[in-house]
């Protein structure tokens, strides 16, 4: 398997993660929201680059 398309599965997942755990934090009202703003904004940025990486590489035997 390709590293990259592994790498973007990885990042994918991490953001998947990221997002879910801040909507529940944001969601069961926790008092730190800062903190939640840099998770989500990281998470993002993981889970549209994980896509990205996952898109664009070719697969060659």
């Amino acid at each position: 398997m390709n590293v990259k398309r592994t790498f973007g599965t990885i990042l994918t997942i991490l953001g998947i993660i990221g997002l879910i755990y801040t909507g529940v934090n944001i969601i069961s009202h926790a008092d730190n929201y800062t903190t939640l703003v840099v998770i989500g904004v990281i998470s993002i940025i993981f889970f549209f680059t994980g896509i990205s990486l996952v898109r664009n590489t070719k697969d060659e035997a």
